[in-house]
């Protein structure tokens, strides 16, 4: 099986090979740790010794990095000291620059692509104990040539999303064996372990710990956040529009345009998802005439009546402290929609679109208590002026509630991890079977 799953991805590669150099050329994407993914070991990388033990964590881009941020952290303090050390690989570039500014430079790397000669390097350099899976990344080759190398496997904060669950369904028989090199699966709701049992894991070997992103700490007052916090009257009212996707800020702007009538110094902070979307943005605002200041070309005066571009990466989650109220995008169109947590740590009143499946449990969560406000792109511009109101912080104040309420799931994550690296396998064995 194997042996077909890497002639079938090595070709599904060459075949698309056009449009990743097309990519590369145009945006810059994918040309960062070219190397690195096809097992070029960078020199930062040290070997792990003989008297220590690695743990391999892996993160595919800045939600998973920041997801996992506290298990790590956890870990460091628990294990530095006896002799482990953390090795963390990213699969995007955002997450490989976040991850590094959290953990340091020597400790990450790009994940190599899923062909044995690209793995090797890097599992014969760490020789990990541990493997570590952020949420749903099921490479085949990669848990084969883990396991065999004597490492123990888990998957947390697993979620099997509305999308990929008919697909993975689908190839049920194959996954089986693939998710047999899983030692244990940690999942994020009842749903994701049902999903997961379903598309071939052990059932004794899934458990339901919770979201990892409900422990995430609300970030601090950032340089930004100060700067605009001056820039910005206090009785102005700011909406923040996070994570925004293609085919979403027109709808955005139309909606603001009608604030004026009610709110002319009202300030719309607009952060696209996408880096090599910045661009683009800017010079839709600038056909539209809308008054605007870039981030990255902003001196620090005085804001109001308009739009603030954040073209930058990792600052939106301080800047919605600044909120009277948030829209989270990816959800006016179907892109699945982002995560709501960051603002509702702040209690900001937040709202949606209705394509939220890739957050399904966060979001089911939130509206059981009516904590956040779902939008129909067909009535957004005319409720969009009306999101404003002092009338929606009750909102706020419930999202905030809700999200204290599900902390908790970092420490269950840790105890389960625990077991799994001191049980001796025989003793596994018989706990599997009392899972059952």
């Amino acid at each position: 099986m194997y042996i077909i799953y890497s002639a079938g991805l090595a070709f599904a590669l060459l075949v698309t090979l056009p449009y990743w150099m097309v990519q590369a050329a145009r945006k810059g994407k994918y040309r960062a740790g070219l190397g690195e993914r096809f097992g070029s070991v960078p020199e930062r990388l040290r070997p792990t010794r003989a008297d220590e033990n690695c743990i391999w964590i892996h993160a595919v881009s800045v939600g998973e990095v920041i997801a996992v941020s506290g298990v790590i952290t956890s870990l460091q303090a628990r294990l530095g000291e006896k002799g482990w050390r953390i090795a963390i690989s990213t699969t995007t570039a955002t997450g490989q620059k976040l991850a590094q500014e959290r953990f340091g430079e020597a400790n990450v790397f790009y994940f190599p692509m899923d062909f044995s000669f690209a793995l090797r390097p890097y599992i014969r350099l760490l020789r990990p104990r541990l493997v570590i899976l952020a949420e749903t990344e099921f490479w085949p080759n990669f848990l084969r040539l883990a396991k065999s190398a004597g490492a123990k496997v888990a998957v947390v904060n697993a979620r099997i999303s509305d999308r990929s669950f008919p697909r993975y369904r689908r190839f049920r028989s194959l996954l089986r064996g693939v998710l047999r090199n899983v030692d244990i699966f940690l999942a994020q709701s009842e749903a994701d372990r049902d999903r997961l049992v379903a598309i071939g894991a052990d059932p004794g070997r899934v458990q339901v710990s919770g979201n990892l992103k409900f422990d995430i700490s609300a970030p601090k007052e950032s340089k930004l956040t100060g700067q605009l916090r001056a820039a910005i009257p206090p009785t102005t009212p700011v909406m923040v529009c996070g994570s925004t996707v293609e085919g979403e800020e027109p709808m955005l702007l139309d909606g603001f345009g009608r604030m004026p009538e009610n709110n002319p110094q009202a300030v719309l902070i607009l952060a696209p998802r996408h880096p090599e979307r910045f661009a683009g943005v800017a010079q839709m605002l600038s056909e539209r005439k809308v008054k605007f200041w870039r981030r990255s070309q902003w001196n620090g005066e005085s804001l109001s009546g308009g739009v603030f571009l954040l073209d930058t990466i990792g600052e939106l989650a301080s800047v919605y402290a600044l909120a009277s109220a948030v829209f989270v995008g990816g959800s006016l169109v179907p892109r699945g929609g982002h995560n709501i947590l960051e603002p509702a740590q702040f209690g900001k009143p937040i709202f949606v679109g209705p394509h939220t499946e890739n957050f399904r449990d966060i979001i089911n969560i939130f509206k059981r208590e009516n904590a956040v406000h779902v939008l129909d792109r067909n009535t957004l511009n005319s409720e969009f002026a009306s999101l404003l109101d002092p009338k929606w912080q009750t909102i706020g104040e419930r999202a905030l509630q809700v999200f204290r309420s599900q902390a908790g799931a970092t420490q269950r994550t840790l105890d389960a991890l625990e077991v799994l690296m001191w049980m001796p396998s025989s003793i596994k064995r018989q706990y599997d079977q009392v899972q059952r």
